[in-house]
């Protein structure tokens, strides 16, 4: 197994790579004891603060986490801090690619029967089994059970957590609880969406700009008005208390 060196940033131990040595890193853990991977951006990094150690064990018992957001990898530049950006849907991307190739068999959970269908056909070498919970399913003890029972006996090599934070995050918790489970579970929030066509990435100049954030809200003002104008701007107050009490230390 690869080791990757880690940065704390506002209380998060990131991972460093790159997509490829992830990938690999990923690939060489297949059939071993249970693992996930979460890629926090600035919103998640905000709602780790906010919700406390309710939500923060739940990233710190991923086995990687990766800075998905190159607006959060920036701020992390200045406070003297470098955060290697893997972004989540790259990630999926790159891994459901290598993944065909090597005909393994990949869990999905969240899209739809229609979206994995589709998935299939653009990735033809993969086994895929999926399940769709329903919405609001993690306040559900006995819909968490039927996610846990779905993943335990599918046997999947790679399982696909596509369900938004923090649910993906709570179950890839509760699955690593489970002394039976194997393979490497992602935690993935829309990345499949990208890949199915639901919703179009920003051009590649834009993501590089760290602007991806703005076409995804002119994409669905209505819905990621509050999302990005509201909730993440409160990074900047994370960023002032963090500089503040490294000025403090010795």
């Amino acid at each position: 197994m690869t080791l990757s060196n880690t940065t704390e940033f506002l209380g998060i131990a990131f991972d460093g790579g790159t997509t490829q040595s992830a990938i690999d890193d990923i690939l060489n853990s297949v059939g071993q004891p249970f693992r996930y991977v979460v890629t926090p951006n600035v919103q998640h990094v905000v709602e780790i603060h906010e919700q406390g150690d309710a939500l923060r064990t739940k990233y710190a018992a991923a086995w990687r986490i990766y800075c998905d957001s190159r607006v959060l990898s920036r701020l992390a530049r200045l406070c003297g801090s470098k955060l290697d950006v893997v972004t989540g849907s790259d990630l999926t991307a790159a891994l459901l690619s290598r993944a065909s190739g090597l005909r393994l068999k990949i869990a999905i959970v969240g899209p739809s029967a229609a979206d994995c269908a589709i998935l299939q056909r653009r990735f033809p070498g993969l086994n895929i089994v999926s399940y769709t919970p329903p919405m609001g399913f993690i306040a559900s003890d006995e819909e968490v059970r039927k996610c846990l029972a779905f993943v335990l006996a599918s046997g999947a090599d790679l399982t696909f957590l596509a369900l938004g934070a923090p649910q993906q995050e709570t179950l890839a918790y509760r699955i690593l609880a489970q002394p039976e489970a194997r393979g490497v579970a992602l935690c993935i929030g829309a990345s499949i969406d990208f890949l199915t066509g639901k919703q179009q990435r920003a051009p590649l100049w834009i993501q590089n700009s760290g602007l991806e954030w703005l076409h995804r809200l002119a994409s669905n003002p209505k819905r990621l008005a509050k999302r990005y104008l509201v909730h993440c701007p409160k990074i900047f107050g994370l960023i002032v208390t963090h500089a503040m009490g490294a000025r403090l230390r010795p």
